[in-house]
C-alpha cells in the first residue's frame, strides 16, 4: 500500500513539473507577440479586437471588445510564467 502511494505521488509530481516546464509561453514578450501576431492574423485591422495584458494571472488575453459598454469577450489566453 504504502508503495502505491508512493508512486502515485511521485506521479503526480512529475506531471506537475511537467505541466510548468513544457505549458504556456517562457516570457511575457513571447505570449504578447503570439497574441499581437494572432489578432493581426485573424482580424486585422479591426479595432473591436484587441490584445491586453493580466500581471495578475500572467497572461495576454485577445479579446473582442463589448458594444455599448457590454463587458469584452475573450477569444483566447496565453500565459506564460515568469522564473524568478
Amino acid at each position: 500500500m504504502k508503495i502505491l502511494a508512493s508512486l502515485l505521488i511521485s506521479l503526480i509530481a512529475i506531471l506537475a513539473i511537467t505541466t510548468f516546464f513544457l505549458g504556456g509561453y517562457r516570457s511575457a514578450f513571447e505570449a504578447d507577440q503570439q497574441c499581437h501576431y494572432e489578432k493581426w492574423n485573424n482580424y486585422g485591422e479591426d479595432i473591436s479586437f484587441g490584445c491586453d495584458h493580466d500581471l495578475e494571472t500572467q497572461q495576454w488575453i485577445l479579446f473582442e471588445a463589448g458594444e455599448n459598454h457590454q463587458p469584452a469577450t475573450v477569444i483566447k489566453r496565453f500565459s506564460y510564467r515568469r522564473l524568478l
